[in-house]
């Protein structure tokens, strides 16, 4: 998608269809539904005009009105756009929009658009503040490239129904105020091609992105945008003893890849500055093992390696953006089949720290692959860690499928995180990760077992479990399993893999950065 940010009125503008946003003033909660545009344009005002009055618009979050041939725009459709409620705007909302304004374009074969920056003079109240131009710029690049991946890529009657071009448009004159709409703009365009390249990994199927594959694929980006990478093997696996990755991968005739990627920055960060770990669960495919998981959805199991799509493409992301700060990221990827040499309910095994794991179910083996990630990453010199995972079912019974879990073993480390949820917009839950849920995980034969001793507080324990491994370093556990991917189409994204945490993880990031 070629995107573009324009500075000139949008009544000016030839294009296909013109969108603009619409909030909701009322305040009461008897009020009826009043819209109001915003966009200051006396055009765009009197075209929507009658529909606003006659109550058959209502501003509601993802709500369309479609306008033919507006008087006085040189535009041949207005599409107008609910936000929701005024009071509550946020640029979450604005992000949501733009996706609607691509997906409502796309069925109707219309190949270009262009999108009405909200302008912070049409209302005056000061809730207007919640949307500063920097952010929103940036909101209004992510929603439209992401509303434009679809999973139909297999299709021998696929039609290709991308959106070829989205611009813009903003009537601002300031040059100080111009070059921050860039800025984001720019940034926004980076995290949405980064989201929908995780997002792309996550979509093949599992007979394509085996671990090789997704070990060439991410070599080939890092080599795009200027990154360090190495792509080990099995042979490398058992030099550095990761026993648990070994025995994950041992049942499966695909060979296993161990993916090291690592950032530079332009500028060296001062010495003791954060050198941030990045870690991913990268199982292409999981059948659970000798632990075998039922047959009904198990074909989304490729979406296993979702964590370690978020990883990558957080990576990919932050080598365009250039914080300055030394990152480095372990991707821990194979398969978990059952066969002959399959690891087994009761072996033990020897991590790479030294610590030893009663295996109890062979379907807990996400966590075992990243015990292994967790303590390279330590040894390669990361001292602040994040992992990525669809680690279980549990935080999906927990939360649902609007929060993602988040675990933490350092209030500061999670200040920062909680810090960017304003920026990245994505939902996240922090949940318990205390010392003394770990008598649950304790084993009678080994130093810890790979679940806990029942089936409650499955999240938790799994958290545990990798808290094991991440030991004394701040580290970030997101279990992404409930969110990571969409089984329904919304009016502002596509069914299928979501890509999400590669927002949030770039901009932790960049809150260490010097």
């Amino acid at each position: 998608m070629n995107t573009k940010l324009l500075f000139q009125n949008s009544t000016d503008f030839t294009t296909p269809l013109l969108a603009v946003f619409a909030v909701d003033i009322a305040t009461g909660k008897a009020d009826s539904p009043s819209p109001a545009l915003l966009a200051t344009s006396d055009e765009l005002a009197t075209a929507a005009a009658p529909w606003f009055a006659s109550g058959e618009f209502k501003a509601s979050l993802g709500e369309t009105l479609l306008l033919h041939s507006p008087n006085d725009t040189k535009a041949e459709r207005l599409l107008i756009i609910g936000l929701g409620k005024a009071k509550t705007l946020t640029v979450n909302e604005v992000r949501k929009a733009a996706g609607v304004a691509v997906r409502f374009a796309k069925p109707r074969g219309i190949r270009e658009l262009s999108i009405v920056f909200p302008e912070d003079k049409a209302l005056a109240d000061e809730h207007m503040d919640t949307l500063p131009c920097h952010l929103t710029s940036r909101a209004i690049a992510e929603g439209a490239l992401i509303a434009d991946f679809d999973i139909d890529i297999y299709r021998s009657d696929r039609k290709d129904l991308s959106v070829h071009s989205v611009s813009l448009l903003h009537i601002e004159s300031d040059k100080k105020s111009q070059a921050e709409l860039q800025q984001g703009f720019s940034e926004g365009v980076i995290l949405g091609e980064a989201q929908n390249f995780a997002r792309s990994l996550i979509n093949e199927p599992g007979n394509v992105l085996t671990p090789t594959e997704l070990g060439r694929r991410t070599a080939a980006m890092c080599s795009n945008f200027g990154l360090q990478c190495e792509v080990h093997s099995i042979d490398k696996i058992l030099e550095l003893k990761m026993g648990a990755l070994a025995a994950v991968t041992q049942g499966s005739s695909e060979p296993p890849a161990l993916i090291v990627m690592r950032y530079e920055p332009p500028t060296p960060p001062p010495a003791g500055s954060p050198v941030i770990g990045l870690v991913g669960k990268g199982i292409t495919f999981d059948t659970g093992g000798i632990s075998i998981k039922p047959a009904d959805n198990m074909d989304k199991m490729k979406y296993d390696m979702a964590g370690a799509a978020a990883m990558i493409g957080a990576m990919q992301a932050i080598a365009q953006l250039k914080p300055n700060v030394r990152v480095i990221s372990v991707v821990c990827s194979c398969e978990n089949m059952p066969d002959g040499k399959a690891f087994k309910p009761g072996d033990v095994i020897t991590a790479m720290s030294g610590k030893t794991i009663e295996i109890m179910n062979t379907d807990a083996e996400g966590r075992l692959v990243l015990a292994d990630g967790l303590h390279y990453a330590q040894t390669l010199g990361a001292t602040h860690l994040i992992n990525a995972a669809t680690l279980t079912g549990a935080i999906g019974v927990a939360l649902g499928q609007l929060n993602a879990g988040l675990f933490t073993n350092d209030d500061e480390t999670l200040q920062h995180f909680l810090n960017v949820f304003p920026t990245a917009g994505e939902k996240f839950w922090h949940m318990p990760c205390s010392d003394d849920y770990r008598e649950q995980i304790k084993s009678q034969i080994a130093d810890i077992m790979n679940t806990g001793g029942s089936r409650y507080g499955g999240a938790i324990t799994a958290a545990m479990f990798l808290k094991e491994f991440a030991g004394e370093t701040p580290w970030i556990h997101l279990d992404i399993a409930g969110t990571a991917w969409i089984d329904d189409h919304k009016p502002w994204q596509s069914r299928g893999p979501s890509g999400i945490a590669v927002r949030s993880i770039t901009e932790w990031v960049r809150s260490y950065a010097n």
